[in-house]
């Protein structure tokens, strides 16, 4: 009875030994995925709002929307704003930009042209065009453009989508020489 009883323990223990081992693989894999997942993912979907402008003591209402897309190895971000004239007419915008990893963890570099080698590349702003980079810390995504001025002077734009219930606060300021001249706040709905 004794050997009978030990076999027994025996075998509960190899099982024992094989569960655990099998339950740490599951739990490292899962590990793994949430360390190795890509921090976009969180973001992409299509989002829509609306937000008050103040132009010439005016408030006006824009809609806004952003769609922010995967793209590996990075990914791509479109916005658009709108704006109803009193004609019944819309003035949009949209923009888009390209959004590739650099070495830094959680920034990435905007890719808007290629050069002559074919690599994707920013825009240079000693040309007058915007050099724009994102980064994401923690819920918020975040965009940055500076420009740089003829005679030298700058106007850098930062917007701050962060991740709520049901969708995105949108934080938008911009400052010209250091001068903060307009920020606006939005929530943008999550439509897909």
């Amino acid at each position: 009875m004794r050997s009978r009883k030990r076999i027994a323990t025996s075998h509960q223990g190899q099982y024992l030994a094989r569960f655990l081992s099998i339950a740490v693989f599951v739990m490292a894999a899962a590990l793994a995925g949430q360390v190795n997942a890509d921090p976009i993912d969180r973001f992409v979907g299509v989002y829509s709002g609306a937000v008050e402008v103040e132009i010439d003591g005016k408030m006006i209402q824009r809609d806004a929307s952003v769609e922010i897309e995967a793209d590996s190895p990075g990914f791509i971000v479109n916005w658009t704003t709108a704006t109803r004239r009193s004609d019944g007419s819309i003035k949009e915008k949209s923009y888009t930009v390209v959004f590739r990893p650099s070495e830094r963890k959680g920034v990435f570099g905007a890719a808007m042209r290629k050069n002559v080698f074919g690599k994707e590349v920013p825009l240079d702003p000693m040309k007058g065009e915007p050099y724009v980079w994102s980064r994401i810390v923690g819920d918020t995504l975040s965009v940055f453009s500076i420009y740089v001025y003829d005679d030298g002077s700058y106007e850098i734009q930062q917007f701050d989508r962060t991740l709520v219930e049901g969708g995105l606060n949108l934080e938008f300021s911009s400052a010209k020489n250091g001068e903060v001249r307009r920020q606006l706040s939005a929530f943008l709905a999550r439509e897909s």
